[in-house]
This record gives structure tokens, C-alpha cells and sequence, in this order.
């Protein structure tokens, strides 16, 4: 129970992001996401096409 406790006690210290905060940040790691998959989908397709004209 003391585990329990303490815990209890540590989340009464977190700062919590408030709503505009969050939204931003979870905005930031969407577009980051998504410039990271654009990026490897198109080195992916190079080097696939690159290999392709190798072996032909």
C-alpha cells in the first residue's frame, strides 16, 4: 500500500499541458510522422528501382 501511496503523492506534483499546449504538440508529431513516411516511401521506391535496374 505505501507503493500505492507514493504514487498517488507523485502524480499530485505532475504539471499537466494544458488543452492548446497538447493540441500543438500532438499536431508536431503528426506532421513529423507524416514527413517520415513520405521519406522513406520515397527512398524505399529509389533503392527498389535502383536494384530493379541493376538486376535487369
Amino acid at each position: 500500500m505505501n507503493f500505492l501511496r507514493s504514487v498517488k503523492d507523485e502524480m499530485k506534483k505532475v504539471t499537466w499541458p494544458s488543452g492548446k499546449k497538447l493540441r500543438k504538440d500532438v499536431i508536431v508529431v503528426i506532421e513529423t510522422s507524416l514527413i517520415f513516411a513520405v521519406l522513406f516511401y520515397l527512398m524505399d521506391t529509389g533503392i527498389q528501382s535502383l536494384f530493379s535496374w541493376i538486376i535487369k
